[in-house]
């Protein structure tokens, strides 16, 4: 039994993250000591459909900059939360975010924390924001920053600056990079390739298809190595859906996005990639 008291904040918490119902939350939430990422995998595998996470939700409003330098050697991925979609929309706002984000391509920052003692006209970016949340009056910040070094960098926006990708590439990637990176805006894939993804994340997901699997009732009485070989077929399925590499092509589903960037050049090899969302 639970030791800690579950509130209605913390169940509607967990009904915002993952789109279960509320009495599924509440139960997922006493079953697992209120622990939330122990909660979202008791759901799924009771079988609840639970929504995509991967750390999107964080900034609930904001502006998305993703851009490289000149040379395309270094990109860098910045969020400027706010509070609602009505400062995010205005002009003002986003270039005050791009003006940020330009701020940390010129002084080669590599963290959030560094951007925020950069100086833009005699000013740091700290001191800005929290001018801009005296005159805007809505609790605003650098929320979310990446960085990718590689011998090409590919950057791209989408929706109204909500979705910021970068990717990087061991050579020259052209329009191609830019494709990719949509791909990884539209289809938030987990890694690279099934390699990239973490021992840990490999575990869980197995742990939670093999449960699944148990509590089917036409698989009551099959024997384990039965179930065993079920479950590895659903986790390359899951390697399939969630790696870059292997995922259909958003632009010819008839090809993966491996296959697409054999088409571009034999040699042409993605090295890793940052997506950056709003909740």
């Amino acid at each position: 039994m639970s030791t800690v008291t579950i509130t209605a904040a913390d169940i509607n918490k967990l009904r915002q993250m993952t789109g279960a119902g509320m009495m599924d939350c509440r139960k997922a939430l006493t079953e697992t000591n209120g622990n939330f990422e122990e909660a979202i995998d008791w759901l799924r595998k009771k079988g609840a459909k639970v929504a995509a996470l991967r750390g999107d939700r964080e900034a609930k409003e904001g502006v998305v900059i993703a851009q490289t330098t000149a040379d395309n050697k270094t990109g860098i991925a910045v969020c400027i939360s706010c509070e609602t979609d009505f400062v995010s929309k205005n002009a003002d706002f986003i270039a005050f975010a791009k003006s940020i984000a330009d701020a940390a391509i010129e002084n080669n920052v590599k963290s959030a924390e560094e951007l925020n003692n950069v100086s833009i006209n005699g000013a740091k970016v700290a001191d800005l924001v929290n001018d801009k949340l005296a005159s805007i009056g809505e609790k605003i910040g650098v929320s979310k920053f990446e960085r990718i070094d590689a011998p090409y960098v590919a950057s791209y926006i989408h929706g109204a600056n909500r979705i910021g990708v970068l990717v990087g590439f061991n050579k020259e990637a052209g329009e191609a990079g830019k494709d990719v990176a949509m791909q990884v805006a539209a289809m938030n894939p987990v890694a690279v390739d099934p390699d990239s993804v973490s021992a840990d994340a490999v575990a869980r997901e197995k742990a939670v298809v093999t449960e699944q699997i148990k509590n089917d009732p036409k698989m009551a009485g099959k024997p384990d190595a039965m179930i065993e070989k079920i479950a590895e077929g659903k986790l390359n399925a899951f390697f399939k859906e969630n790696t870059l590499m292997a995922q259909p092509f958003v632009k010819d589903a008839g090809k993966s996005v491996g296959d697409f960037l054999k088409s571009v050049n034999s040699e042409l090899k993605v090295s890793e990639f940052k997506r950056v969302a709003l909740g």
